[in-house]
């Protein structure tokens, strides 16, 4: 099987990364992890966010940055993770005043392209995290998450598709990812058990096939897999994200070299 490098959410453990973040960083590259997408600086300079990942061996992947902040101060904003070396800047949720059928969501629409063009500038792609609030229903009867798609076009918006909110909304993982083969650069393999509210878990120990959401992935041309488990309830963060990435390291699948490829240019 083709290969994928594996990256870590930050936001995954986020109290740790607050605390101590370099040797929280440390940690997540001792137990296997190739890079790591930010949700946020900690209170540190993107200058020094990009020497200490540079310094440890951890690829600063991408990073979900609020729309808010790209609206308000893009040239800054996208310039600030430009310096943290980022291929990727994820728009990562939308508050319930800024969703599909109020105004500030079409003034969202209207304003990706040209966060888009920004990122373009330091060969950064834009991409949206999806959570389960976009498979509500448009007025055209499809998804909210797939008409912001046919909105918008490849080159100003790629997906990071949220394979835990996209099974909890009743869809097939696997056949999302493939649904959007050559505009998915980057994946979220996240794991749950239950039903409404979900209770997150590790990779692996919830009730997703990963493996056929890794095949997914790799066929759809996918560059990086990134873990994210939003809470922790029966491990610490820093044991979850060791326990996932070492049932990860199980399966048939070697993650040390990606070689996906996209039909789309991102940049």
């Amino acid at each position: 099987m083709a290969k994928l490098p594996i990256g870590l959410q930050v936001y995954s453990v986020r109290e740790q990364a607050q605390e101590n973040f370099i040797q929280t960083m440390e940690e997540i590259k001792r137990i296997g992890y190739d890079g790591v997408e930010l949700a946020g600086l900690y209170g540190h300079t993107p200058q020094q966010i990009h020497d200490w990942l540079h310094e440890i061996g951890l690829e600063p992947i991408s990073a979900h940055v609020p729309y808010v902040e790209l609206k308000d101060n893009m040239e800054k904003t996208v310039a600030d993770y430009a310096v943290v070396g980022c291929t990727y800047l994820a728009i990562p949720h939308l508050g319930e005043g800024e969703r599909y059928g109020t105004k500030a969501y079409q003034e969202m629409l209207e304003k990706i392209p040209s966060i888009a063009k920004e990122c373009r500038k330091y060969d950064m792609t834009l991409l949206y995290h999806n959570h389960d609030f976009e498979f509500q229903r448009a007025l055209n009867g499809e998804y909210v998450l797939d008409t912001l798609y046919q909105q918008i076009e490849p080159k100003d918006l790629q997906t990071e598709i949220d394979t835990c909110w996209v099974k909890a909304a009743g869809e097939d993982p696997a056949a999302y990812v493939r649904k959007y083969q050559g505009r998915c650069p980057v994946v979220h393999l996240k794991d749950f058990t239950g039903k409404k509210p979900v209770e997150f878990r590790a990779v692996g120990y919830g009730i997703q096939n990963m493996q056929e959401i890794l095949t997914a992935s790799i066929e759809s041309g996918a560059q990086w897999v990134i873990v994210e488990q939003d809470g922790h309830t029966e491990h610490s963060p820093i044991e979850d994200a060791r326990l996932s990435i070492e049932y990860l390291k199980t399966l048939n699948w070697d993650h040390n070299n990606c070689q996906g490829e996209s039909e789309y240019e991102g940049n």
